[in-house]
């Protein structure tokens, strides 16, 4: 569908001061290059793009009748397919530039011949003249415009010819070509080529074909220089078959008719045309080339064309237009033409009611169909419009390119973050400029070259001002044509309107349709946000005013569009939200914008508004409402939704709302939709008051698990987000004075719930203790203690063990207090969960030897104890820390020695018990001496024993009561063999007789 706009997308126009009748033109950068009709082998160039246009720039001869003439940006050469004694020549015009005086001296040579001779002197004021044999004559040509290449279509063939840079001497670079492959098709003669990036675009009568070429490295074995690589189709010789069978029959009995047929990608290859490639190139003899099928599409003919004329009803006007990343070019090495990365590539034909536009690049898809009100004759396609002409019509169409090309470069352009309007927007139809006889056209920049050539009987009419050239800008047309040009024909450079001109018209006109058509209002602005994103990607668009107007059109296209989704009672309202974000416009702007729209009418808030405020408020903006519109909010929000007013409210954005004006509300939805998230709003509401007593209120309604859900529901009624700064809320405040213990869940049940990291936690809680002094809070130590309880994260456990751990030592050593008194006690810890473990009985008995400690300093040690008996706390990441806690009293040996016990270092644990605490070995040792470390009792606690008694030391009776309990062990342990093989040689019998009698005693009841 096709919609019908009358804008104004042609300004001024000049005639081109040609003297005799054009045949073929083509634009070059700043020139128009015009071949004259047939006898004058000649082409003149002129000025594009200049306001005066009343002389030539020169002229060059060429040496045939030009019949097609093409112009190629990279190597700045011309083309053209010329015409000599009935033969067709391929020729390549190169530094044409200096011959536009006539003064200038031309070589003529054959690709890759005699260029040293043809060179001899500066090759700067020479025009050389490239002739390209063929062995069969050229029907069409091609240049890429990335790299200057040059593909040639014959009868059932395609020749590519690349373009080299040859270094003659330090000054002299010239230009040249290299045969390098030849495409042979079976039964398929092109009438167009295009050429692009490898991407062959072919089409034949009513048939087009697609295809992409790729180079790559030859096999190691594979050592000749002229290779055929045949791809074949499912069914190569379909075409053939088909034609062989046509032929048999009597042309004037049957009209035999394909059916029309579309294949895209891989189902391509199922056309039924046969490509053999054959290698000619000689310089990379180390690639060749591959290719792969990509479009092809057959329709069936227009029987009323065919009545006609079989001309009318053939595929016409093929293009390959390239689409690049937006940047700055960069220049080639050599050359003037900028080095871009191609970025999107579309194909475009046209029958002659209808033109088809696809996307080849990343994917392959059609666009958009243009179906023309009359015959088209010629089309020519530009990443902001397509340009048709009909027999007196000069016609405008909008493209898609640009959101296509926009979502090749940015993959996040439709999110909630940005959005373009979608490829399958319906075209629209700008103007139809009258003209009469147009035979031809061409574009370049912003200007559109058409010829006209007028039948005897319309010339007259042409006089007459009521069928002089339409044009808004009537004082910037030239003057009549000189009289040369009055036989009929005319050859006119027409002046397109500027992007933000014809932006700003398309804004204007959209507002005719703001109160009638909501779809056609959206449709304008969309493709007035086309308009001025397709400039904003030109590569060539260097930063300047322009451009920074290009930037500030955009933004407000965007904040248009965004008005239209909020406004209107669209299915793609959620659109809002990002054409808002691109404009760049404040929350606070765009509510005052929507205010200004509803001054004079019923205000009835749409989705689309409802969806924007509603994802703003959710996020961290830094973006404060007034007190006015906060109150604003709430109104559209209780009307909307009102189940979503807590959660408005605790929006940072909402900072500055009434809180009266904000509990009546919520009084409100509680008496409709009670909900927990509602009276925690309210509660956080009485204390902005100052109501203390109504906020206990508020919190008693509810179990304190139902307020937690409550939290994990709306985290911010906790904490908040305001310019990147974590921010507790007055709420957060009162429960950490009030209820501490319920302040921890909620903070544990964000954290187990993805609402709050560990590290945000830990910056939270210090926050809300605001105690400099106290790197470490108890209320942190608190929460630690919860989150090892509830968490079942080997990563995160670790982590907490090791800050537990390391800061239950820092206060032991520094012998520091809690700042409040702590939540869990060890034996809350203990029970649980596993990562507290029963204290060893030795410890116990260690503590029961120390004299009284101060409570909280009691519950840091015996949660340390206990971490140190848990079988997951890893203690090697603690040993460093060790050292800050001293072994001279009982609480820190029993550590350090636990420590030990940990690492297996059982030897030096009995050491440092014998040595401080030898009333304790035996406990220790009837614990930790188990299974493997059985033999320690002999090995090492029995020969210490006997050499500290010796020493008759202060600990004398405890040693010897440690000495009658290991021999005890060993009686009952070992045979009475070994037993005697322990004992200490200077011992006394007597003291050793009981073991020795018990041990026999157990031999003989064995």
């Amino acid at each position: 569908m096709v919609q019908l706009y009358n804008l104004h997308p042609f300004g001024s126009q000049q005639v081109v001061p040609t003297k005799q009748e054009p045949t073929v033109f083509c634009c070059a950068r700043d020139a128009l290059l015009v071949a004259c009709a047939p006898g004058a082998c000649k082409v003149d160039v002129f000025a594009a793009g200049r306001p005066e246009l009343s002389e030539s720039l020169g002229s060059f001869h060429t040496l045939g009748r030009v019949l097609r003439l093409a112009y190629s940006e990279a190597g700045d050469y011309v083309v053209t397919i010329e015409e000599q004694n009935k033969n067709l020549f391929l020729q390549v015009y190169v530094n044409w530039r200096c011959l536009s005086a006539g003064t200038s001296r031309v070589c003529v040579r054959i690709v890759g011949h005699n260029l040293e001779t043809s060179y001899s002197e500066a090759s700067k004021d020479q025009m050389s003249v490239i002739e390209l044999p063929l062995s069969d004559p050229p029907l069409c040509f091609s240049c890429c415009p990335l790299t200057g290449d040059l593909l040639v279509g014959c009868k059932n063939k395609l020749i590519l010819f690349c373009l080299k840079r040859l270094v003659l001497r330090q000054d002299v670079t010239v230009l040249d070509f290299e045969r390098s492959l030849i495409l042979h098709m079976q039964s398929f003669t092109p009438s167009e080529v295009a050429f692009c990036s490898g991407y062959i675009a072919i089409t034949a009568e009513l048939e087009i074909l697609v295809i992409k070429l790729e180079t790559g490295k030859k096999a190691a074995g594979d050592q000749e220089q002229h290779i055929y690589h045949s791809v074949e189709p499912d069914n190569p010789n379909k075409g053939v078959q088909e034609e062989d069978y046509s032929n048999q029959l009597d042309p004037d009995d049957f009209v035999i008719c394909q059916q029309p047929v579309e294949l895209l990608e891989e189902e391509s290859s199922c056309c039924g045309i046969s490509v053999t490639l054959e290698s000619t190139g000689l310089v990379n003899e180390e690639l060749h080339f591959q290719m792969r099928y990509v479009l092809y599409r057959r329709f069936a003919p227009d029987m009323s064309a065919l009545l006609y004329s079989a001309e009318h009803a053939k595929l016409h006007s093929l293009q390959l237009l390239p689409m690049y990343e937006t940047g700055h070019s960069e220049k080639l090495d050599g050359g003037d033409t900028p080095k871009r990365e191609l970025l999107s590539l579309f194909c475009f034909f046209s029958l002659p009611h209808i033109g088809y536009l696809y996307t080849i690049g990343n994917i392959v898809e059609p666009i958009s169909t243009y179906h023309y009100s009359e015959r088209c004759q010629q089309a020519v396609l530009t990443p902001q419009f397509l340009h048709i002409i009909t027999s007196n019509n000069l016609q405008c169409f909008t493209v898609r390119c640009s959101a296509a090309a926009a979502r090749d470069e940015d993959p996040y352009i439709d999110t909630t973050l940005k959005a373009c309007p979608p490829v399958t927007l319906d075209v629209c139809a700008l103007r139809m400029q009258l003209f009469i006889g147009l035979k031809a056209i061409s574009h370049f920049k912003n200007h559109v070259i058409v010829l006209t050539k007028a039948d005897t009987e319309d010339i007259t009419e042409r006089k007459k001002p009521s069928r002089r050239l339409l044009s808004r800008k009537t004082d910037n047309i030239k003057g009549k044509a000189p009289p040369e040009s009055e036989p009929g024909w005319n050859l006119y450079i027409v002046h397109t309107t500027s992007t933000l001109q014809l932006y700003r018209e398309m804004v204007e006109y959209s507002k005719t349709y703001e109160n009638i058509k909501t779809e056609s209002c959206i449709h304008l602005l969309s493709e007035a946000h086309l308009l001025v994103r397709t400039a904003l990607m030109d590569p060539d668009l260097a930063e300047s005013e322009e451009k920074e107007d290009l930037r500030e059109a955009f933004r407000e296209s965007c904040a248009l569009l965004g008005d239209c989704y909020s406004r209107f009672d669209t299915k793609d309202f959620h659109l809002a939200l990002p054409y808002y974000k691109m404009s760049g416009l404040s929350m606070t702007e765009i509510l005052r914008r929507v205010d200004s729209a509803f001054e004079d009418t019923t205000q009835k808030y749409e989705k689309g508004l409802i969806f924007y405020l509603h994802h703003s408020l959710y996020e961290d903006i830094d973006d404060e409402l007034s007190e006015e519109l906060a109150a604003k909010v709430l109104q559209i929000f209780y009307v909307a939704e009102p189940n979503q007013m807590p959660h408005v409210i605790c929006s940072p954005s909402m900072k500055n709302v009434c809180p009266k004006i904000a509990m009546e509300y919520l009084q409100r939805v509680e008496a409709v939709v009670p909900s927990v998230v509602v009276t925690l709003a309210k509660a956080s509401m009485a204390l902005k008051m100052g109501d203390r007593d109504q906020c206990q209120s508020e919190l008693e309604k509810y179990a304190e698990m139902m307020l937690v859900c409550g939290f994990i529901v709306e985290p911010r009624l906790l904490r908040q987000q305001i310019k990147g700064q974590l921010v507790q809320t007055e709420l957060a405040v009162y429960l950490k004075e009030t209820r501490p213990g319920f302040l921890v869940a909620s903070v544990l049940a964000l954290h187990e719930n993805s609402k709050m990291e560990l590290e945000e936690a830990d910056l939270y809680i210090k926050m809300l203790t605001s105690k400099d002094e106290n790197p470490v809070p108890q209320l942190l130590i608190d929460f630690w203690e919860a989150l090892l309880v509830a968490c079942s994260q080997e990563n995160v456990v670790q982590q907490l063990h090791f800050r537990l751990a390391t800061e239950y030592i820092s206060r032991l050593s520094r012998k520091q207090l809690p700042d409040t008194k702590p939540l869990k006690t060890t034996e809350d810890l203990i029970n649980s969960c596993g990562h507290y473990g029963l204290i060893f009985p030795w410890v116990l008995f260690m503590m029961s030897l120390a004299p009284p400690m101060n409570q909280n300093s009691s519950d840091d040690l015996s949660k340390l104890q206990s971490l140190f008996c848990s079988p997951y706390f890893k203690v090697d990441s603690v040993v460093p820390f060790l050292e800050a806690l001293p072994t001279d009293t009982i609480s820190g040996l029993s550590v350090h020695i636990l420590c030990d016990t940990r690492l297996g270092q059982y030897e030096k644990a009995i050491d440092r018990l014998l040595e401080k605490c030898p009333e304790a070995v035996i406990p220790y040792a009837q614990h930790e001496l188990k299974n493997e470390c059985r033999a320690l009792w002999w090995n090492k606690l029995l020969p210490e024993l006997c050499q500290r008694i010796r020493n008759a030391s202060a600990h004398y009776p405890v040693l010897l009561s440690s000495l009658q309990e290991t021999l005890s062990v060993l009686a009952m342990e070992l045979e009475l063999k070994d037993f005697l093989n322990f004992l200490p040689e200077d011992g006394n019998a007597a003291f050793f007789m009981p073991h020795l009698l018990q041990c026999s005693r157990r031999k003989l009841m064995a």
